[in-house]
């Protein structure tokens, strides 16, 4: 059987074919999945997706109507498709639900010393020779206050380095997470004192209908003056213009950006000749105390290796009629 995999990265190619070694045919293309590049799939039984793949109603009917009988996805997240409609049509999908933790968490404190150390644009004044240090003066972290949006996985790994740090731990979750309020002495409290009083907000949440646009005007209101936002988790947890207008107004230290509400078709893309018509965005990043990334936070060899294996088997449980965790839509 040969899988079509849409999304493919240059890195991941090499990684992907290993991982094959003789188990399945594969096509491989970089374009991602979406209302134009679906028909491509006719005749695959499997596709495998990425995370910013468009898999709405009319996608998922393409995919349906061509033979497509069971999509992989390779990301956690799952907020761009059309489970219902899935469904309907009898389609398996499945997830990985899982991957290397300390990834995102480690790029989420990249993303933060980066931005309180001004790191990029002191490269970029020495890269010309100014060895200034004009505007460069940051904070140390120790000391501060971290409020940690999301206690799973990924934000237990962030508030352990927040602890190595030496830190005053904050944290707000639907759950309490034992780890990070027994070992690491995270006091859990409401969002509003969590913005209020953390000098760093860091975002670890899905994206749900109930998350979309948690860090919204009245949100970024709240947090306290000078303090650091990071989100390395989905893009629409923050409403990109009212964050625009808070740092207008000079009230943030500085914001790092993994993800953005409007990425799909940008991030992943050279836009380096063509410009992008997203005024916000382009705006955000002429903001000297904001860093804008695309979308790599998950990118090391371990998590992809690890999302690889997780997506192979996945395929094979769809072909053996199993179902796990990482089911969404399972076989019929």
């Amino acid at each position: 059987m040969e899988i079509l995999a849409y999304g493919v990265q240059a890195d991941e190619k090499p990684m992907l074919r290993a991982a094959l070694d003789g188990r399945y045919g594969i096509r491989m293309l970089e374009e991602f999945l979406n209302r134009n590049t679906a028909p491509l799939a006719a005749g695959y039984e499997v596709v495998s997706t990425s995370v910013n793949a468009q898999l709405d109603a009319e996608v998922l009917r393409t995919l349906a109507a061509g033979g497509t009988r069971m999509i992989a996805q390779r990301s956690t997240g799952f907020n761009n498709i059309d489970l219902e409609v899935a469904a309907e049509l009898g389609l398996t999908v499945a997830r990985v639900s899982y991957y290397s933790p300390y990834a995102v968490a480690e790029f989420a404190w990249t993303l933060a010393m980066a931005v309180n150390r001004r790191i990029i644009r002191a490269a970029n004044r020495t890269r010309e020779f100014d060895f200034r240090l004009d505007g460069l003066m940051g904070r140390d972290i120790h000391g501060m206050t971290i409020g940690v949006i999301g206690t799973g996985k990924i934000g237990e790994c962030f508030a352990r380095i927040a602890h190595g740090f030496g830190t005053r731990l904050l944290g707000w979750d639907v759950a309490e997470n034992p780890c990070c309020r027994d070992e690491l002495g995270m006091t859990y409290t409401e969002l509003e004192t969590l913005l209020g009083e953390s000098d760093i907000v860091s975002l670890h949440v899905p994206l749900l209908s109930a998350t979309r646009h948690l860090i919204d005007a009245k949100a970024l209101d709240r947090m306290k003056p000078g303090a650091l936002l990071i989100n390395s988790s989905r893009g629409g947890l923050v409403d990109a213009n009212a964050l625009l207008e808070t740092l207008r107004t000079g009230k943030l230290g500085g914001v790092g950006l993994d993800v953005y509400e409007e990425e799909t078709g940008l991030f992943f893309f050279d836009r380096s000749v063509t410009g992008i018509a997203d005024d916000t965005l382009a705006r955000l990043m002429t903001i000297p105390n904001v860093l804008v990334t695309s979308h790599q936070a998950y990118f090391t060899a371990t998590a992809v290796g690890q999302i690889i294996d997780t997506t192979l088997g996945n395929i094979d449980d769809y072909l053996a009629g199993r179902r796990s965790e990482n089911t969404l839509v399972p076989v019929d």
